[in-house]
């Protein structure tokens, strides 16, 4: 049983996002190929919170593309099993179905989130904000679903065609996933989502993308 895989149901919630606290609150937990991990305890929660920190060479508008472009999600995100699109509400409000993958005999978790993005007209910080909305559909027999999970990517443009990605998120996976197994292994699953999201901005899909309603 590959225990890594855990991890999925912490950074796959794609959720779904998290407001950023002041980085005095947070440990960081790795560092690798540019990626910072870091956690931190939740006074209501068992589970920790993450936050990822990294800059890709990206526009903002190719960013918002691949997080918006959920159909693609299983090409990158750790772990998931399905990811659909449900309703496109606008070019950027939509919502989605998603189930994360694990090992026997843990049962596999889905869960419907709700993505907005915003960006501030001065600094071009691009907001995307996406809670999960757990009677959106009904639940499916033998799938645990998440009732609760939010978080944030905050996306923020820098020199030289980059930008900086800072990522939250918190969850409770519900059902009988033990939390101290989760906490454990909480950097495995947002370290191989990172990589492959590098991977998915060069995709030709997404290459001199411009999108109407972010301005780069």
């Amino acid at each position: 049983m590959n225990l890594f895989r855990y991890t999925g149901l912490l950074i796959i919630f794609c959720g779904a996002f998290l407001q950023a606290g002041a980085q005095k609150d947070w440990t960081l937990k790795t560092q690798e190929d540019g990626v910072s991990i870091y956690m931190k305890e939740l006074p209501d929660s068992k589970f920790k919170a993450i936050r990822v920190i990294c800059t890709v060479t990206a526009t903002l508008s190719q960013m918002v593309a691949v997080i918006m472009d959920v159909n693609t999600g299983t090409d990158w995100v750790y772990s998931i099993k399905t990811s659909r699109l449900l309703k496109q509400v606008s070019p950027s409000e939509l919502y989605y179905y998603c189930e994360v993958a694990l090992p026997w005999p843990i049962s596999n978790r889905d869960f419907i989130a709700h993505l907005k993005v915003t960006q501030d007209t001065l600094t071009k910080v691009v907001t995307i904000n996406g809670p999960t909305v757990s009677n959106y559909i009904p639940s499916k027999p033998g799938i645990v679903r998440v009732a609760a999970s939010e978080g944030l990517w905050v996306i923020s443009p820098k020199p030289n065609h980059m930008v900086q990605i800072d990522y939250t998120l918190r969850t409770d996976p519900g059902g009988s996933v033990p939390a101290w197994l989760v906490n454990m292994f909480a950097t495995k699953g947002p370290l191989e989502t990172f990589k492959k999201l590098k991977d998915q901005l060069v995709k030709p899909a997404y290459a001199g993308i411009h999108l109407p309603y972010v301005k780069d």
